[in-house]
């Protein structure tokens, strides 16, 4: 469940800390009542970048099937990986 704390909470800054190491996701910080920002670890951050770089390789090998409809056994191209990085 997201954690969504009032921005006088960022005073401790200290716990916000702990809290976002702990739990491993964003902490959403409201203002007004309104939303206003994210706070997460670095750790959080990365992960979040690592599965969009993923979803994003994913979506451009879709988009390359789709575009010449084209399957390549998987047998053969492991092959054509083998041979041209290993020379076997």
């Amino acid at each position: 469940m997201p954690q969504i704390r009032p921005i006088t909470d960022l005073r401790n800054t200290n716990e916000i800390s702990e809290l976002c190491h702990a739990k491993k996701e964003p902490i959403f910080i409201t203002k007004n009542g309104y939303g206003d920002l994210v706070v997460m670890s670095i750790e959080t951050f990365d992960a979040m970048l690592e599965d969009r770089e993923l979803d994003a390789a994913i979506a451009e090998a879709e988009a390359g099937y789709t575009s010449d409809n084209q399957l390549v056994d998987a047998r053969e191209a492991l092959s054509k990986l083998k041979r041209k990085h290993f020379g076997k």
